[in-house]
């Protein structure tokens, strides 16, 4: 069986941290990359991060510097740091894979991430 399940979402205030864990299947887990994407009311799901089957990573610019994505091979899990928040980063946050192949891409339902005073 398959799965990407997304936890860590919460309230938060501007400048503080959440930490979002995304557990996947073993063989979902080993895809060519991991990432996350965020989505948030009116806008086109974009992504936020990635980290490559090599440990290679990509960040959107307008998280650099702030959000970190690893992963824990022994756990199947993909993390994703996020510090000093800002409202934009307002989203809901969703786990994907990308296999690489014609098996295509698999997705998480997603955790909500609120950053407001």
């Amino acid at each position: 069986q398959v799965q990407l399940v997304e936890s860590g979402g919460g309230l938060v205030q501007p400048g503080g941290s959440l930490r979002l864990s995304c557990v996947a299947s073993r063989s979902i887990f080993r895809a060519y990359v991991l990432g996350w994407y965020r989505q948030a009311p009116g806008k086109q799901r974009e992504l936020v991060a990635d980290i490559r089957s090599g440990g290679s990573t990509n960040y959107a610019d307008s998280v650099k510097g702030r959000f970190t994505i690893s992963k824990d091979n022994a756990k199947n899990t993909v993390y994703l740091q996020m510090n000093s928040l800002k409202p934009e980063d307002t989203a809901v946050y969703y786990c994907n894979a990308d296999t690489g192949s014609v098996l295509g891409r698999f997705w998480g339902q997603g955790t909500q991430v609120t950053v407001s005073s």
